[in-house]
Parts: structure tokens; C-alpha cells; sequence
């Protein structure tokens, strides 16, 4: 016997250890199969649709966004004013409209994955341009980055589109997943771009163009990952009905919304940073926002997903506005804190609930040009927002008036959108 054992331990006869044996060899092989189960069609669309977001990532979080985060070295740097400033994003938005409205023609001819690979590569180039100290070049870049972005977002979102009606239950929370995209961006250039100019010094903004530009590269490279999405554009034709008069009140709102938050977006670092804030706080207020929009599916999910007018869009709006007016009372750090989190947590569902409407109110074959055509008015409102807050900064020396320009174009966005009835939209023209 051996040493230590103990004198009453029962025996284990040949034929019971290999009963045993079988039955461990059961319960790993179940364990085996368990974690090489296949996904669930559920687990499927929200991999593909996460792989799509990266589009908006690259055009939207990168492209457009970050330049928040670069803009005060360049207007030192280069010697701009306020409304100089927010002309470099005014011509963004104004590629970004003109993007919206060719979308819908590009996906038709070329289909929904290619126009959001194609579109997501020039956005890439456009970065790499930025790096130029040129305003021709960079207005240029802008122009371009916008009509890509645009272009891949439209697309993206209808390949997203198609994905979630499959699943009714989570329209809303598939939905969502593809507006964590520009999160994601931001989130990385928030941990990126403010203490790259702090380490480099004034004058580095042009590096961190290039080292932005990079990342997008490594980003853009995984999207062929989602080439099995289902393209419906192939049916689309000149058939397409998405009439603009039964959604104007939509669209109204949809429009103020634009032009609220993007002037506040483009702002707001230069606001932290005069309030005093270094690397450090402008970094955790650019990766609060984004975290906002990885719980925004979630925060806001069930309310998009049953509201088939304008309810939904007017909620997280109006959040969005009290979010935006927050630092104008007070710019400590628990204030701006607040301030990231809560328009964070709500501005990436403002676009969200426009797929949802589209979806509830359009046929699929007019879903790109419905979207198309609020992305539209998205961009119209983006391109006055930023030149108009920039002028009322220059005239007034103060960048919290900035704060309440915005807010209040969101508040109305809000009282807007709340007018919106659900609509009825015959299938063909």
C-alpha cells in the first residue's frame, strides 16, 4: 500500500475506472464541441456588423472628428482664426453632402461592400494629405475625406440594415453596433493625438495626421472580413422610392441635430484645453464620448427599436443637448466628465434611431437613398454648425457662447423631430 494512504479507501476495480475514464472523456468531448459550436445567426450579423462599423471608424471617427483633437496646434501653428477654423470643417461637411447624394447611385453601381471598401481607402489617402501645411491641400483633403466618409457610411449602414431586419427583436441594438464605428475611432485618436502633440511639442499636428493615418490603414485592411454581407443593391434599380415631403419634419430635425453637435464636436477640445485642461484631460474627455457610444446600443436599444416616428430621435437628442450645455455652468473636470459621458452616450443614437425610422417606414429597396437623404441633411446642418459657432466665438472672444448655440440647435432638433408621424409610403413610385 502505498505510504500515507489510508487503510479503508475503497477499491476501483478494472471495469469502474474505465467506466470513469469513459465518462470524463464524455464530458470533455461535449466541452470540446461546446466551444467549437458554430455562431448563432444573431452572433453572425453582430460580427459582420462590428466589422462594417470600422468604415465609419476610419471616415467618420478619424477623418472627421480628430480633427477636433488637432485643430488647436493647427490654428496656432498656422496662424487661423476661430472661423478659419471651422471653415476647414464646413468644407468637410460640404464633401460629406455631396457624398450623401451620390451614395445611393455608387452603391447601385458598384454594390453596398465595394462603394464602403473603395470609399474607406480614399479616406485613408486623404489623411496622409492632411499632413500637408497647404489650405488649398488640406481644404481639398477635407472636401474628399467628407464625400468618402459619407459614402461609406451610407453604404455600411445599409449592409447594416439588411443584416438587422433579419432579427426584428434587436433591430435596435444591431443597428446601434454599427454607430460604435465613429466611437472607435474616437476612442483611439483620444488616446492617441493629445499626447502625441504634448510629447512632440507645437507644430507636431502634421505627424499625427500621419500616425492617425496608420492606424486607418490597419483598420481599413480588416473589411473584406465582412464581404459576405447581404447586398440588396442589386434589386435596387431606378426604382427606389424614398418621397422627401412625408419625412420634412424629420429631416428638420435631423438637420439641427447636425448642426448642434458637429459644432460642439469640433469645439469643445479647444474649450478644454483654454479651461485649462493638458493631454491627459483632453484625452479622457475625447475617450469619455466614444465610450458613450459603446453603451449607447445598449442605453438606447429598446427605445429604437419601437419607435416608428420621431419619438425616439427627439429623446436622445434632447439628452444630447443637456449633455452639450453642461461645461457653459461649469468647466471642472467632473463637469466636463458629465458633459462626454452624457452627449457621448446619446449622439451616436440620434443616427441610429434615423436607420430605425428608415427601416420602419421605407421599403428595402429605398433604404440607401432614405438614408442617403438624411445623411443629407445631417451634412447641411454640419456645415453651417461649425462656421457659424466659429463666427459667434470670434465676435464674442468666448467659447462657451459656443455651448449654447449648440445646445439650443439640439433642443429644437429634439422639439422637431417630436412632430414627426409615422409614415405611409407606397412601394413604387
Amino acid at each position: 500500500m502505498r505510504p500515507g494512504a489510508s487503510c479503508n479507501a475503497p477499491r476501483v476495480g478494472p471495469r469502474v475506472f474505465a467506466i470513469r475514464v469513459a465518462l470524463h472523456a464524455v464530458r470533455w468531448h461535449k466541452v470540446e464541441m461546446d466551444s467549437s459550436r458554430p455562431e448563432s445567426p444573431e452572433q453572425r450579423a453582430a460580427r459582420l456588423i462590428l466589422v462594417l462599423a470600422l468604415a465609419p471608424a476610419v471616415g467618420v471617427g478619424l477623418c472627421r472628428f480628430a480633427y477636433s483633437l488637432v485643430l488647436p496646434d493647427m490654428r496656432e501653428s498656422l496662424a487661423w482664426s476661430y472661423a478659419t477654423a471651422g471653415f476647414l470643417n464646413t468644407v468637410n461637411a460640404a464633401g460629406y453632402l455631396s457624398g450623401a447624394l451620390a451614395a445611393s447611385l455608387i452603391a447601385r453601381r458598384i454594390g453596398l461592400f465595394r462603394a464602403v471598401l473603395i470609399a474607406t481607402a480614399i479616406c485613408v489617402v486623404t489623411l496622409v494629405l492632411s499632413m500637408v501645411p497647404n489650405m488649398l491641400v488640406l481644404s481639398t483633403a477635407r472636401v474628399i475625406s467628407g464625400f468618402a466618409g459619407a459614402v461609406a457610411f451610407v453604404a455600411a449602414s445599409a449592409l447594416a440594415t439588411n443584416i438587422a431586419q433579419a432579427h426584428p427583436a434587436r433591430l435596435g441594438f444591431l443597428t446601434g453596433l454599427l454607430y460604435t464605428g465613429p466611437g472607435i475611432g474616437i476612442f483611439i485618436s483620444g488616446l492617441t493625438a493629445p499626447f502625441l502633440l504634448e510629447w512632440l511639442g507645437p507644430g507636431s499636428w502634421w505627424i499625427v495626421w500621419g500616425v492617425l493615418a496608420a492606424i486607418a490603414l490597419a483598420l481599413t485592411v480588416v473589411l473584406p472580413l465582412a464581404r459576405t454581407a447581404p447586398d440588396n443593391s442589386v434589386k435596387l434599380g431606378g426604382a427606389a422610392n424614398a418621397p422627401l415631403s412625408p419625412m420634412l419634419v424629420y429631416l428638420i430635425g435631423y438637420f439641427l441635430s447636425g448642426a448642434g453637435s458637429i459644432a460642439y464636436m469640433t469645439f469643445m477640445i479647444a474649450f478644454v484645453r483654454d479651461a485649462g485642461g493638458g493631454a491627459v484631460t483632453q484625452s479622457a474627455f475625447w475617450t469619455i464620448i466614444a465610450l458613450g457610444s459603446f453603451i449607447s446600443p445598449w442605453l438606447w436599444g429598446r427605445v429604437i427599436g419601437v419607435s416608428r416616428a420621431g419619438g425616439a430621435t427627439a429623446i436622445v437628442n434632447a439628452v444630447t443637448s443637456v449633455g452639450a450645455l453642461i461645461p457653459f455652468f461649469a468647466s471642472s473636470p467632473a463637469a466636463l466628465v458629465m458633459s462626454a459621458a452624457i452627449f457621448g452616450s446619446a449622439f451616436f443614437a440620434v443616427t441610429s434611431s434615423t436607420t430605425a425610422f428608415v427601416r420602419f417606414n421605407y421599403p428595402p429597396q429605398a433604404w440607401p437613398k432614405a438614408i442617403g437623404i438624411l445623411t443629407m441633411a445631417f451634412g447641411v446642418g454640419s456645415m453651417l454648425g461649425p462656421i457659424v459657432t466659429g463666427a459667434v466665438t470670434d465676435a464674442t472672444g468666448n467659447l462657451s457662447h459656443m455651448l449654447v448655440v449648440s445646445s439650443a440647435m439640439l433642443a429644437l432638433g429634439a422639439i422637431v423631430a417630436a412632430c414627426q408621424r409615422p409614415l405611409v409610403v407606397r412601394e413604387k413610385a
